[in-house]
Formats: structure tokens, sequence, C-alpha cells
């Protein structure tokens, strides 16, 4: 396949009279794995932030798929299936691992609270939660709050909470910090 998951050109971001990120092109195809590579304050952080609008590009054009992402909004970006994970671990401390992923299952199923259905479609949230974790071998954890776990399963449980969108493109942001 030849379709290009993402696509920059002329990216660029300043902030004040500091170039933070300076002409940036990039074309990335769907189904291959690339790396950003650079020491710390190269602006990898930055350019991620740019790609999915967590700040605004002042020169340079993005696409998703095809399709123009330049004027979207991050939640935008995120409908169309682009999923990012941060360089600070974003979970929900006060919930278990399994909530954690249940959060983003059912904003991926559509699936919301039903008072008569309720008991069934948790059941089969907490299946698809449980087979998340398993595959990022937190299933041990699963009952453990959030603001328990030690940061590089944080890390994981982020993970897991990014594949429970079923992206169609996922950007990591330092993967394997802690």
């Amino acid at each position: 396949m030849n379709e290009l998951a993402v696509s920059a050109r002329g990216l660029t971001k300043r902030f004040g009279g500091f170039t933070a990120v300076d002409q940036v092109d990039l074309a990335v195809k769907t189904g291959t794995i690339h790396a950003l590579i650079g020491p710390n304050g190269a602006g990898k952080t930055t350019v991620f932030n740019l790609l999915t609008r967590f700040l605004e590009p002042d020169q340079g054009s993005i696409s998703f798929f095809g399709k123009s992402a330049t004027r979207l909004r991050a939640e935008q970006i995120a409908n169309r299936g682009v999923v990012r994970s941060f360089q600070i671990s974003a979970v929900f401390l006060g919930l278990t691992a399994l909530q954690n992923v249940r959060v983003p299952l059912q904003r991926a199923t559509g699936t919301y609270y039903q008072f008569w259905r309720s008991g069934r479609i948790l059941r089969q949230l907490d299946e698809q939660a449980m087979a998340l974790l398993e595959s990022v071998q937190l299933e041990r954890w699963a009952h453990v709050r959030a603001a328990e776990l030690p940061y590089g399963r944080k890390r994981a449980l982020e993970f897991a909470m990014t594949l429970a969108l079923q992206p169609r493109l996922l950007l990591l942001d330092e993967p394997m910090a802690g």
C-alpha cells in the first residue's frame, strides 16, 4: 500500500525568537514503522505536538491519509484515528489499570453507561480491557490503582490505553522512557 499515513511540508514553530522546528518535511507510508531521533531539545516532542495540533504551526501543512489536517483541532485529528502517547505518563491515577483501559475502549466502541444493560456491557469491556493488559504484560496489575504502579508499568498502561482506541496511526513520544 502506497498511501501516506502522515505527510508534513515546511512545518515550522517559533517561540518568540527561538525556532524550535524549522521547515520539517516528512512522509510516512501506512504499514511502516519510523523513529524520530535526536538529542534532548532537538524538537521531537514539538513535532509531535504540531502534527497532532496540540500546538499550532507557524508555517507548513499537515495531512493524514491524504486529507489535510493543517487547520483541524486536536480532537478532530484523534477522530481520524491518529492517536499519540505523551512524554509524561497520562493515566487516571485514581482508577485501576483495568478501569483505565476501559475508558478508551468505551470511546472506541461508542459504548456508554446504560442502567439496565450496564452489567453485561461492563463485563464485555472488561474482557477486552484484560486482553489489552495481557498484550502489554500488565494482567497481574489489572486491579491495582494506577497511582500505585511503578513508572514503567504506567507507561505500559498508557500504551494499552492507546491501543484500545484502535488507531490508524500511532505516534509514541519517548516510548522507552521509564
